[in-house]
């Protein structure tokens, strides 16, 4: 996310900025932009607009990287909006047997020291030829040979796309994933075995500016953001890297100036992860939530810091039990509702719908039934 980057070059102390577009400067005083620094400015200084002094960070390692969430709020407005020309969305422009070639242009890792595994934040310059939109995925094909078929290359791995149509740069050219580093820790080692990491997760992490990368797609439409009513209600819920199509969401809603979608609605968001340290964008949603508090909510749940009304762990579940009453009546007003993350989370999701329907003397099955024939119900899990 080089250009929303707000990592300051030593011997620059500014305020944050967008690197491309005078319009999202929170002052006019330009600043020099380090791309894959670690920004450290208190997150109230985001959306302030105060000055920011010169931070001097720690190693790496120790600090997860904030560059990646800087949100400046005067609305881009400058933005390729020949995107928004198309009434159907772009679906398998490239095949598995002639995936485009892009190109890695950073690597974050998002996440604190003390999250359960690393995720990264990773922005993919397409140039344009592999339009996308909100709520679609990439394929990635990893480099190498397939281990099961010798001979044939690896298989596509699907990934849920984490920006708006126009990019982290707003230009229409580059897409980013959030992607968690799928690795093995074999008990009887008491280590990692690396004959059974993820091979993309891994691929993808340890990717430096310049590698390429190749990719099929885009693909999906039941996650596709619907737009007829910019006054909906969009209620969305995820475990872990499932945030990805619902940072799209809200960049669009909330940071882009887009003319023919104007949100005036509500955006709900549900996250669960283990640990505050494993929060994914937090800062980003802090600063929605501050700034539009009539159209945002966020609501998190952490499973080994926070506990249940019960007294075991606190799960996205918990919460939309926390929330039911309002979350059934938004749904019986027409709310959009949207699952994303790993496929674990679904049955206890279910348990807790059907748990919450019968107290209201309800049939959850069929409640079901009516939100999928109305199109509320949207479900991408993996």
């Amino acid at each position: 996310m080089a250009p929303m980057t707000a990592a300051l070059v030593q011997g620059s102390p500014c305020v944050p900025m967008h690197a491309t577009s005078p319009s999202c400067l929170y002052s006019s005083q330009r600043c020099k932009v380090a791309s894959v620094q670690t920004f450290y400015a208190e997150v109230n200084s985001f959306f302030t607009g105060q000055s920011l002094q010169l931070i001097t960070a720690p190693p790496r390692t120790f600090q997860r990287s904030r560059t990646a969430r800087v949100v400046a709020y005067t609305k881009v407005a400058s933005l390729p909006l020949e995107l928004e020309a198309p009434t159907e969305p772009p679906l398998n422009t490239y095949k598995n047997k002639q995936p485009y070639i892009g190109t890695i242009k950073s690597v974050e890792r998002i996440v604190g020291p003390n999250a359960t595994g690393e995720t990264c934040h990773i922005i993919i310059d397409h140039n344009g030829d592999v339009p996308y939109w909100e709520g679609q995925s990439y394929g990635i094909i990893p480099p190498g040979e397939n281990p099961k078929k010798p001979g044939t290359p690896n298989t596509v791995r699907l990934y849920s796309i984490a920006s708006t149509r126009y990019g982290d740069e707003f230009d229409g050219k580059t897409a980013s994933l959030c992607v968690r580093r799928a690795v093995y820790w074999d008990p009887e080692l008491g280590a990692e075995d690396p004959a059974k990491k993820g091979i993309c997760s891994n691929f993808l992490c340890d990717s430096k500016p310049g590698d390429k990368v190749q990719i099929t797609g885009p693909s999906g439409k039941v996650m596709l953001l619907p737009e007829e009513d910019h006054n909906a209600t969009h209620i969305m819920v995820a475990t872990g890297t499932g945030i990805a199509p619902y940072r799209g969401y809200l960049r669009r809603m909330f940071l882009e100036d887009v003319p023919n979608y104007k949100f005036g609605g509500l955006a709900w968001l549900f996250l669960g992860v283990a640990n505050t340290d494993s929060l994914l964008y937090n800062d980003e949603f802090l600063g929605y939530k501050q700034k539009f508090p009539d159209n945002f909510k966020y609501d998190i749940a952490l499973s080994r810091e926070q506990k249940n009304p019960s007294g075991g762990k606190m799960y996205v579940q918990d919460k939309i039990e926390e929330y039911s009453e309002e979350i059934f009546n938004l749904l019986d007003k027409g709310a959009h509702i949207y699952f994303c993350g790993l496929r674990g989370m679904m049955p206890g999701i279910q348990a807790t719908l059907t748990k919450v329907a019968e107290s209201r003397g309800e049939s959850w099955e069929t409640k079901l039934a009516a939100l999928k024939k109305n199109k509320q119900w949207h479900v991408e899990v993996y």
